[in-house]
């Protein structure tokens, strides 16, 4: 029997920190400050294609108690997505959004199409499925194809499924008054912000400010050779109490849309 550890510790978070060496260096920063650092929630992608698709991603959350608690559209992106909580509040957030294929082009969707039809059979079914990792052989030159209609569908065909990023809980950091300084705090020691839509995105009105990293450029195997591409980005976000005194729990889509281009900035 496997545990939400195992899945959101050995599989999920240890897998992106290796392909995110941002965060270990961002974690030491901030426990030389004495903060302890409480995960908000992390985000996953995939393609709307009933194999793989949001409800196949979020199952192995589900049959761990996880229930949905949101739902939310991306018009230009194309992307429907859905964010579920766990009974026990301490377990993060889980954010998984999908493209709508139906709305990309037919030589998109081709693409895609090959790519899924290479999955090992059996593979979505796994309790590790939202973090197996790309299960299919991709070209840099499908890759880029399919980067200059939809960046997520290119991220999702380098990559495969595991965490686009994980997300700092600035309301249980200490040592900061606000996101504000923490984003002072971090370009201060040489990280790059994404600025799309303003540093902070959000704001207390909507109950939620949100920021985050640029992804770091890493270096993938394609079949035509090894090229050097955005990954895996960090977040932070803070949250306020709603008119009953709650913390807000959701997402703002004004703002997710502007985090998701986090991953999407020029070589």
């Amino acid at each position: 029997m496997h545990t939400l550890q195992d899945l959101l510790e050995e599989n999920l978070w240890r897998q992106y920190v290796t392909l995110n060496p941002q965060v270990k260096v961002i974690h030491r920063l901030l426990r030389a400050r004495g903060e302890q650092i409480v995960n908000d929630h992390l985000a996953l992608r995939t393609f709307g294609d009933p194999r793989v698709g949001l409800d196949v991603m979020a199952q192995p959350f589900v049959q761990l108690g996880y229930r949905c608690a949101g739902d939310y559209t991306f018009i230009e992106k194309k992307l429907r997505a859905r964010h579920y909580e766990h009974p026990d509040t301490i377990q993060p957030k889980i954010f998984i959004s999908e493209l709508k294929l139906e709305q990309c082009s037919p030589a998109l969707r081709n693409c895609v199409d090959s790519l899924l039809d290479q999955m090992p059979s059996g593979a979505a079914n796994v309790w590790y499925f939202p973090g197996s990792g790309r299960l299919w052989k991709l070209s840099y030159q499908q890759y880029e194809s399919l980067q200059v209609e939809s960046e997520y569908a290119a991220w999702v065909a380098a990559f495969g499924f595991m965490a686009n990023h994980f997300t700092v809980l600035v309301n249980a950091l200490k040592t900061f008054d606000g996101i504000q300084n923490l984003n002072i705090f971090l370009r201060g020691h040489g990280f790059k912000l994404n600025t799309a839509g303003g540093e902070i995105k959000g704001s207390p009105a909507v109950f939620l400010e949100q920021s985050s990293t640029l992804a770091d450029k890493v270096t993938v195997e394609f079949s035509d050779g090894i090229n050097t591409i955005p990954g895996c980005y960090y977040e932070f976000a803070r949250r306020y109490p709603l008119p009953d005194g709650r913390l807000y729990q959701g997402f703002v889509e004004k703002s997710a849309d502007k985090i998701f281009q986090s991953t999407d900035h020029s070589p």
